[in-house]
């Protein structure tokens, strides 16, 4: 069985930072793209960042490019989402996901094609 295992939000101020951790069990990481994904009230939705554990590729949204980091580390099949200088506008609750994907394969962060998910981290940034 997989699962997927979110952690790390909380209350953070603006310009300051936080780092999300996801941890998988049931898989082998180096196989999958693992996507951060965000739900705002009322909003829907959205792609944060998503990474080809396979070949290191990556996407960001371009809200936050610049601002966050996603990387993984296979041994551990945990993967990390490093946000710096975040905005009262990046509050949401954070969801990680994965799906199967190939070496080479152009990586893309669409919500629908994610097979895996885990139960979110809430993150909220005053100002």
């Amino acid at each position: 069985e997989v699962q997927l295992q979110a952690s790390g939000g909380g209350l953070v101020q603006a310009g300051g930072s936080l780092r999300l951790s996801c941890a998988a069990s049931g898989l082998s990481f180096d196989d999958y793209v693992i996507g951060w994904f965000r739900q705002g009230p009322g909003k829907e939705r959205e792609g944060v960042s998503c990474i080809n554990s396979m070949d290191g590729s990556t996407f960001y949204a371009e809200s936050v490019k610049g601002r966050f980091t996603i990387s993984s580390d296979d041994a551990k099949n945990t993967a990390y989402l490093q946000m710096n200088s975040p905005k009262p506008e990046d509050t949401a609750r954070y969801f990680c996901a994965v799906k199967y994907t190939g070496w080479g394969v152009p990586i893309t962060c669409n919500s629908y094609e994610f097979d895996y998910w885990g139960q979110g981290t809430q993150v909220t940034v005053s100002s």
